[in-house]
């Protein structure tokens, strides 16, 4: 796979890919598809093991990608532009990592040639997240009455 895209990523600046190229540097590990919360005080991320109710668990694909922002208010849009704002992006995201300088891992589908090569590395969220609305507001665990 990697031939038939000629590692653009290598190439061109994030600003300066195609919207398909940009598309493609997605690996699908679903972590910024994570309910996060932000604490007021210190305005530090969170991210939770609870996924969006629209990742799909199996391949960590949103469902309603092409109407996620109008489907789900909290959705935020990554780009070139607003990459550096993403703090909380995990070391692994692809986006970071160009942005970063970085080269992509060996696992990353681009490189790999492989869609499940994310998740067979570990990398995804893929079995490791519990889906939306599985656990209620104000659920308390430790209540034993």
């Amino acid at each position: 796979m990697e031939k038939d895209i000629d590692r653009f990523w290598k190439k061109k600046a994030l600003n300066q890919m195609t919207r398909h190229e940009w598309e493609l540097l997605c690996d699908n590990c679903g972590k910024c598809c994570l309910e996060k919360t932000e604490d007021p005080q210190t305005g530090k991320i969170e991210v939770l093991p609870i996924a969006c109710r629209f990742l799909n668990l199996n391949n960590c694909t949103c469902i309603v990608y092409e109407e996620r922002f109008s489907a789900e208010p909290d959705c935020l849009e990554i780009t070139p532009e607003s990459i550096a704002d993403f703090k909380w992006l995990p070391k692994t995201c692809a986006y970071r990592r160009i942005s970063e300088g970085l080269d992509l891992e060996w696992w990353h589908p681009l490189v790999s040639g492989d869609s499940e090569s994310v998740h067979r590395a570990g990398i995804s969220v893929k079995g490791r997240v519990v889906p939306y609305g599985y656990v209620k507001p104000g659920y308390d665990l430790w209540d034993d009455s």
